[in-house]
């Protein structure tokens, strides 16, 4: 196509010292793959999101749509990459001696807990 202007360029920008190197609608932090989650996983509507983030406009917004569909597995490959590590530090901190410290005091505060006495459990 003779005179095709690259709109998803002028919208989406990746540089190495901002946001890892990920990329995002330009002039912000957001990632295209935060829009994707919002959008795709979340279910908002692009005008949700700019009513949500009121820096963004809508052509940022559906650039980086337009970029997440050219994109696809490799954005949903990073999700499922950040679910598993996210899995994987809960379960390496779950029996942590701080995580029983925690939860010891949380059932001692409940032990000492008085119902009807909002001051009790402080």
């Amino acid at each position: 196509m003779v005179g095709a202007i690259p709109v998803v360029r002028e919208h989406i920008v990746a540089t190495p010292d901002t946001c890892g190197g990920k990329p995002r609608i330009a002039g912000t932090r957001i990632r295209v793959k935060d829009v994707a989650v919002w959008h795709v996983h979340q279910g908002m509507t692009p005008e949700v999101i700019v009513s949500k983030w009121t820096h963004l406009t809508l052509a940022g917004v559906h650039a980086a749509l337009a970029y997440y569909y050219d994109h696809r597995d490799v954005i949903e490959q990073e999700l499922a990459d950040e679910a598993a590590w996210y899995e994987a530090q809960k379960a390496a901190q779950a029996d942590s001696p701080f995580s029983r410290s925690v939860r010891e005091r949380a059932r001692e505060m409940k032990a000492e807990h008085v119902p009807g006495d909002p001051l009790s459990s402080r």
